[in-house]
């Protein structure tokens, strides 16, 4: 093994930004979005959190920005609802590149790293390459769209190894 890959940060894909998609169209965008799997982090899976039923929905707001509104559940605390509200920001011409803002105060990028042609799913990651998110409008994505959206993860230097799927349906 090559000493750069033995390092943190050290292969060669991570020595620059994570590449986005060319184009995201924001309209298609829109609705709701279920977390299939993500990179553990510490508001998921921290403190004893274990959050199942994680979903996404991105609207227009009055004012024509995009809003958006997370609900996870807290399967390690009966099930205990956390909803966030934020808003969404395109930073760059094509879309690709996103600013969550939270509270007017926590502030985030977040970039399409991966998206199928018709939207069923997206693979969405911090530049840090700390966070990424599989998100699709099922619960489930087929093993084969999964492993290609894994593929991409690992090709752009995230650690795909550590993703772990997110429960959905899980009752209360």
């Amino acid at each position: 093994m090559a000493l750069r890959n033995a390092l943190p940060g050290g292969s060669a894909a991570s020595r620059h930004a994570p590449e986005t998609v060319a184009e995201v169209d924001l309209d298609r965008l829109l609705g709701t979005w279920l977390e299939v799997a993500r990179l553990p982090n510490l508001e998921a899976d921290g403190f004893g959190r274990c959050s199942v039923n994680v979903s996404a929905t991105y609207a227009k707001r009055p004012d024509g920005r995009i809003g958006v509104q997370t609900i996870s559940y807290n399967a390690n605390a009966g099930m205990r609802r956390t909803e966030v509200n934020g808003r969404v920001l395109p930073a760059d011409a094509g879309g690709s590149k996103l600013v969550l803002t939270f509270f007017n105060l926590i502030r985030g990028d977040l970039w399409v790293i991966g998206l199928d042609p018709n939207y069923r799913w997206a693979l969405m990651g911090t530049p840090s390459r700390r966070r990424l998110w599989l998100i699709a409008r099922t619960p489930r994505l087929d093993p084969i769209e999964y492993d290609r959206a894994m593929a991409i993860a690992a090709a752009q230097g995230y650690d795909a190894a550590r993703v772990k799927p997110t429960p959905q349906g899980v009752a209360a």
